[in-house]
């Protein structure tokens, strides 16, 4: 697995993501892995949309569209 390991000034990785306080401005060890070696299965969790609130929604609502809907939308 090829992967990149750099030593650098934190200031350089604000735009990238949030960094802690504690290593605001301080030397920091960035290390890039491949994304398919750090993921980590989760459940699926059932989500209640705000704009339905109170009203189950069918299972079927989570089904994939049929391939006439998606072409109608340019999919």
């Amino acid at each position: 697995m090829e992967c990149v390991r750099k030593t650098m000034y934190s200031t350089g990785l604000y735009e990238l993501f949030e960094i802690p306080p504690a290593l605001r401005d301080k030397k920091v060890e960035v290390i890039i892995l491949p994304a398919e070696s750090s993921i980590v299965e989760t459940k699926k969790q059932k989500i209640q949309l705000g704009f339905v609130k109170g009203v189950p929604l069918p299972e079927s609502f989570f089904d994939p569209l049929p391939e006439e809907e998606l072409q109608a939308w340019g999919l």
